[in-house]
């Protein structure tokens, strides 16, 4: 069984740190009193404290307690008995890096894999994939594998952006990007726009949210999937 929320993005134009999702986020953890946040992505380079902190703010909105994984001797136990989890966004490259470094790479996808509510926004959407080779962070540090979650069986574009046809930059596109994965890799690719998300439910996983998503496939034309298209085969 799985609990996921798997979100393109934390924030949303015009509104503030996790806003849109609140409503969910109310109902996907209502059972927990304490949520463990995993920091290690730390944007702009802001210290594992002080993104806990900024996050804290926002679940205090749904009477939510946040505590950061770096505030525990022990991460491997602090993941075990966390009551739900919550990865934010900022350089996924570290953030995959921290999570060998740590090793609980393993240990974070048992207990999703065995009911753990998730919450996972940019770069923390990317690791729910199969490995981390569609995201869109430069490589600052140098992990030791691409290897991911796995708690779903394809890989995440989260922040997906479609071409501007009134733009002047004529350059290579996000879908040119995933096009040239595609010629190596043969991992399904889902382009996760700017406000939307999966849920994994159990067995069964859906896109939610205002906009339609973007699938890749090796060897076949993108499709254009609706928000409530059930995803549950997807592989």
């Amino acid at each position: 069984m799985k609990n996921l929320l798997i979100a393109s993005t934390s924030t949303v134009h015009g509104e503030s740190y996790l806003d849109y999702l609140l409503p969910a986020l109310r109902l996907h953890f209502e059972k927990c009193k304490t949520i463990l946040f995993i920091p290690y992505a730390r944007p702009g380079g802001i210290s594992h404290q002080e993104y806990t902190d900024y996050v804290a703010k926002s679940f205090k909105k749904i009477d939510k307690e946040i505590k950061g994984l770096h505030e525990f001797d022990n991460p491997i136990e602090a993941i075990k008995n966390a009551e739900g989890i919550f990865t934010g966004g900022g350089n996924t490259f570290l953030l995959v890096s921290q999570l060998y470094s740590h090793t609980i790479m393993t240990t974070l996808t048992e207990v999703l894999k065995s009911g753990t509510p998730y919450l996972g926004t940019s770069a923390g959407s990317n690791i729910c994939g199969l490995s981390m080779q569609n995201t869109n962070d430069m490589p600052i540090v140098y992990p030791p594998s691409f290897k991911t979650l796995g708690v779903i069986p394809f890989n995440i574009n989260a922040h997906y952006l479609d071409p501007d046809p009134s733009s002047k930059h004529m350059g290579e596109t996000r879908e040119t990007r995933i096009n040239e994965f595609h010629e190596f890799n043969s991992i399904p690719v889902l382009g996760l726009r700017e406000g939307s998300w999966l849920e994994v439910r159990n067995y069964k996983t859906t896109l939610r949210g205002a906009l339609s998503a973007r699938l890749f496939k090796k060897g076949e034309k993108p499709k254009e999937l609706a928000t409530g298209t059930d995803l549950t085969d997807l592989k």
